[in-house]
């Protein structure tokens, strides 16, 4: 087995090489959870929905085969544990939801914006990070830890659905994952192929190599950076996670962390993560993509206006993205991969807020109209 150090820096360097990986599909193929959702209310179009649904059910197929053949067990991520909080993930899904929309996409679309010359987007992950470290460790920490949080749902055992099904049915658990997938994955995909978008070689493609990623996250924390017992400690380890536990892609807690590194670069307890690396790989990736496709280009606000909503929609995202436990992709790709009963309430709580926030400027723009 390779030394603890050795480990750690190809978990770091994996980190990078995944976020190269999806800010460069990101940005050539305007993936995005916000402009998903607005598709379909705008202009009734689903084929963005369906190319992020695809990458979803990659992800999820991807995951559930690392834990069910690959003998990768992630039941120590986040997403999986006993405690369901799901008022803080409700609420959290929701302000993060209307916040995506006000700043014009996710902390992922934002990094990829970023990377493509956008300014504002650099203003909104600014304020996605503050108002994160607020949330985990500042002023607004000790209301959400003693409030909104403490209202939660235990279990009996892990939260994912397969556990969950398994311990109320009395069924092996690899049969009802085998039987879950399917159930989900049949369906899925007859809805995939049955609009002329879904049916595309690139949007499937990119489905793919998104879904992959995250897969391939989960198997980077979970299996190479894992260590049964680490030589130091002589207790189970997850190298090179800010969490201490197998992670996969996710923006928000990663933005607070990097303002860490920023700021606090001399503390000895402060260092390069999973997250903070998988941050910059993305930026980095998506700058390459638009310079490739000759669509660098600098973006500023265009009024007043326009930079207030930003910052708000920042501030709920960072805020929110804490409550829930994760973004958009952190809870809707990452978390949903391991079917986590927690995840799929966070989900629903972001695109409600999403509509919300759609519904809310649609409403302005018609009163100024």
């Amino acid at each position: 087995m390779a030394a603890p150090d050795t480990l750690l820096t190809l978990v770091l360097l994996g980190g990078a090489a995944l976020g190269l990986a999806f800010g460069a599909l990101v940005q050539a193929t305007r993936f995005c959870t916000m402009g998903a959702i607005a598709d379909v209310m705008t202009f009734g179009d689903a084929t963005r929905l369906r190319m992020w649904v695809g990458a979803a059910l990659v992800a999820m197929l991807g995951a559930q085969a690392l834990i069910g053949f690959g003998g990768v067990d992630l039941s120590s991520s986040i997403y999986t544990s006993r405690r369901i909080p799901w008022l803080s993930q409700a609420l959290g899904g929701a302000l993060f939801g209307f916040g995506m929309v006000l700043a014009g996409g996710c902390p992922s679309r934002a990094l990829t914006r970023l990377g493509s010359g956008n300014l504002k987007a650099l203003v909104v992950l600014l304020m996605v990070g503050l108002f994160a470290q607020m949330s985990l460790r500042g002023v607004l920490a000790a209301p959400r830890a003693n409030g909104l949080d403490s209202v939660a749902l235990m279990l009996a055992g892990p939260q994912d659905l397969p556990g969950t099904v398994a311990r109320l049915s009395g069924f092996g658990i690899d049969v009802v994952r085998v039987a879950l997938c399917a159930a989900i994955a049949l369906p899925v995909l007859a809805w995939i192929a049955r609009g002329a978008g879904g049916r595309r070689p690139a949007a499937w493609l990119a489905s793919l190599a998104i879904g992959a990623i995250v897969a391939g996250a989960w198997w980077l924390t979970g299996a190479l950076g894992h260590l049964a017992e680490h030589p130091e400690t002589l207790e189970p380890a997850w190298l090179g996670t800010a969490s201490k536990r197998p992670e996969a892609l996710s923006f928000v807690a990663p933005s607070a962390h990097a303002l860490d590194l920023l700021t606090l670069w001399s503390d000895r307890g402060t260092v390069l993560s999973f997250g903070v690396a998988l941050l910059v790989g993305t930026t980095c990736g998506a700058a390459l993509s638009a310079l490739a496709r000759r669509e660098f280009h600098w973006e500023s606000f265009r009024d007043l206006r326009d930079l207030a909503q930003h910052l708000v929609g920042g501030a709920l995202m960072g805020a929110g993205g804490v409550l829930a436990l994760g973004c958009s992709i952190g809870q809707g790709l990452s978390g949903v991969s391991l079917l986590s009963i927690g995840s799929f309430v966070a989900l629903a709580a972001i695109v409600l807020g999403a509509c919300a926030a759609l519904r809310y400027q649609a409403g302005v723009i018609e009163r100024c109209g």
